[in-house]
C-alpha cells in the first residue's frame, strides 16, 4: 500500500465516514458565551448570600449603619474576585493570573481614598468614641452628631449647619465629648 493511499473505509480525501458527511459544515453553538454569564449570575447570587451572612452576623452585635458597612465590603471584594476568575477562565493560565492582578491594582489604586475612608468608619462605628445625640467637637466643629456612616460623620452646628466630617479625619484626631447642651445650658442648669 502507497503511504498517502487511502484506507479501505475512508473518502478519497482521507476523510472516515460518508462523504456528504464531511461536507456539511456544523454550526457551533454559542457555549462559550453563557459559562461567563453563568458564573457573574451565580457569583452574584453567592456574594450577596454571604454579604446577607454577614450583616446579620454582625447584627447581632452591632448597629445596622455598622453592618451595612461590613456588608457593603464584603460586596465589593466578591465583585472585584468574579470579575477577576471570568478574565482568568476567559484568558487561561498565566495570562488570567496577569490579568487578574493587573485588574487588583487598577481597582486597588482607584478606590484607595474611598476604601481607606470605609475602613476608618469602620473601626469608627466598632470602637463608639461617641452615638448619635453626642454633644461633640471634632476637628474644631462643635455640635449634635446627628449620623454616623461608614464615610462620614453628620454634625449639625448651634447656627444649624451640618458638618460631614470624613471618617479617616475623625479616626486621626482628637474628639471632645462636651457635657453640656448645644443650646448653651450647662448640665448643672
Amino acid at each position: 500500500m502507497a503511504l498517502n493511499a487511502p484506507k479501505p473505509d475512508e473518502g478519497p480525501s482521507g476523510v472516515r465516514g460518508n462523504r456528504d458527511e464531511a461536507m456539511t459544515v456544523r454550526r457551533h453553538e454559542p457555549v462559550w458565551e453563557l459559562n461567563p454569564i453563568l458564573v457573574l449570575a451565580f457569583g452574584w447570587y453567592i456574594v450577596n448570600s454571604f454579604a446577607d451572612f454577614i450583616y446579620w452576623t454582625m447584627r447581632g452585635k452591632y448597629d445596622h449603619p455598622t453592618a451595612v458597612a461590613f456588608k457593603n465590603l464584603m460586596r465589593i471584594i466578591g465583585i472585584v474576585a468574579i470579575i477577576a476568575a471570568v478574565v482568568g477562565a476567559a484568558v487561561g493560565g498565566i495570562g488570567g493570573l496577569t490579568i487578574g492582578g493587573f485588574l487588583g491594582i487598577v481597582v486597588g489604586f482607584s478606590i484607595q481614598q474611598v476604601a481607606g475612608q470605609a475602613v476608618a468608619g469602620i473601626f469608627l462605628l466598632a470602637a463608639r468614641p461617641f452615638k448619635v445625640g453626642d454633644h461633640v467637637n471634632i476637628l474644631g466643629e462643635d455640635g449634635i452628631v446627628e449620623d454616623i456612616t461608614s464615610l462620614f460623620t453628620k454634625v449639625r452646628k448651634q447656627d444649624g449647619t451640618v458638618v460631614l466630617i470624613p471618617s479617616s479625619s475623625v479616626i486621626g484626631n482628637k474628639i471632645y465629648l462636651l457635657l453640656q447642651k448645644l443650646t448653651g445650658q450647662q448640665s448643672g442648669q
